[in-house]
């Protein structure tokens, strides 16, 4: 049986937890940022975590992720 191949653009954003959650950054915080409020950039800074939904999909992107 050959090796799954990671999806290297899945890998390239997402990382793990230590408890083993997926983390992710949040979309939107490239340019256009003139007219989006303060608190709004704020907010996209910190990383975020896949929805329990998508959490599924990614694992199969990245087998040997954790």
């Amino acid at each position: 049986m050959p090796k799954i191949k990671t999806h290297r653009g899945a890998a390239k954003r997402l990382s793990m937890t230590g408890t083993g959650k997926i983390k992710r950054n949040k979309a939107f915080k490239q340019h256009i940022l003139t007219k989006k409020s303060q608190k709004r950039k704020r907010n996209m800074r910190h990383a975020g975590l896949v929805a329990a939904v998508d959490v599924a999909s990614v694992r199969k992107m990245l087998p040997y992720m954790g």
